[in-house]
């Protein structure tokens, strides 16, 4: 046999197994149901992504998710797929935080969940590159939207949503979280951020009262029909924290430093256009709940050392490849400006 065989056969025994485990953890929610067409989905870091019907007598569930954590690693932090059905199920009562709905969990090794598949499709207007991006106005509404979701939610204290025995992860904690992976990295990956890091690091602000994190809060984390907010996706590194973290996310990315595409063309540009600015977003959120402006200036400047640490590691991998992804390419060559952009906000933030 040889080395290709070996590998197809392991590859078709791992699948039988992975069957097996979703067909067991289907029927002992609902007896007498099926899974159908299962598949791998592309893409995930932190998990294995599967699609699959749900054939359940007298209906529905219908199409699915299943989240499995990686074999063989811990499942831990972002790998930890049943953490992230617990914030599913959480925000699953809370109707002005639109999630996917959880409709099972099993602990075994792999642990795994699955949620049902919601409908829309996900687009960052100043970066990403789509054959048929939103209408400049859509992505203006989408983005007001947003900004009130995130209001809301923030509006949920952690205790109602049964988090309050969640550890309350601190900027410094944070702002550290991301130097370890920048240290994993060579210098001239991203050259800069030791210094933007002790910039941020003497001028860490006091704390606000903690809320729900989701770590990853854009327009690309969620799934809109037209200008219709369906739910919001990808929960791998939410916590509990400082509010201004996810809306300095949200409004760093009304201006965007990094790239992944050499050129857009004129339709992507024209969505691209109808982004609000960072005060229109403020002002939709402002709507809902007050701003938590005090030194959102300095965690704007942190988003940009996140970008900075998030996109070194993969451009460092990338780098590894006998076929590098010419999106991390591009991306490697605009992380000096991320770095330079996080500090010049903190000097212009200096001279008030």
């Amino acid at each position: 046999m040889t080395a290709e065989s070996t590998d197809v056969s392991r590859d078709r025994s791992d699948e039988a197994r992975l069957r097996a485990r979703f067909t067991a953890a289907v029927t002992a929610r609902w007896p007498g149901a099926s899974l159908e067409g299962l598949r791998r989905l592309p893409g995930g870091v932190s998990s294995l992504t599967y699609a699959a019907m749900l054939a359940v007598p007298g209906g529905p569930p219908g199409p699915a998710v299943v989240k499995m954590a990686p074999p063989g690693l811990a499942p831990v932090r972002n790998r930890d797929v049943l953490r992230q059905a617990r914030v599913l199920r959480a925000l699953g009562t809370e109707r002005d935080v639109p999630v996917p709905s959880v409709l099972f969990e099993d602990d075994g090794d792999p642990p795994l969940f699955a949620m049902d598949l919601v409908p829309g499709d996900s687009y960052e207007p100043l970066l990403d590159v789509s054959a048929d991006p939103p209408g400049a106005d859509v992505v203006d509404r989408r983005a007001r939207t947003a900004a009130r979701v995130l209001a809301r939610m923030q509006s949920l204290g952690p205790g109602s949503l049964g988090m309050a025995d969640e550890p309350v992860v601190t900027v410094k904690e944070e702002l550290d979280r991301w130097a370890l992976l920048l240290d994993t990295v060579d210098d001239d990956v991203c050259p800069g951020h030791r210094e933007l890091y002790a910039a941020l690091a003497d001028r860490i602000p006091r704390p606000l009262p903690p809320v729900l994190v989701h770590g990853d809060y854009r327009l690309a984390n969620m799934l809109f029909q037209g200008d219709a907010l369906n739910a919001v996706i990808d929960w791998e590194i939410w916590s509990v924290g400082d509010p201004r973290t996810d809306l300095a996310w949200l409004l760093m990315h009304t201006d965007p430093v990094h790239r992944f595409e050499e050129t857009r063309d004129g339709a992507n540009l024209a969505a691209g256009r109808g982004m609000p600015g960072r005060d229109e977003l403020l002002a939709e959120y402002a709507r809902v709940r007050p701003v938590p402006a005090d030194r959102l200036d300095w965690f704007l400047a942190y988003c940009h050392y996140k970008t900075a640490s998030t996109l070194s590691v993969f451009v460092k991998r990338n780098r590894r490849r006998p076929d590098p992804d010419a999106r991390l390419v591009t991306a490697a060559a605009s992380l000096a400006a991320v770095v330079r952009r996080g500090r010049s906000i903190l000097e212009r933030a200096d001279r008030g």
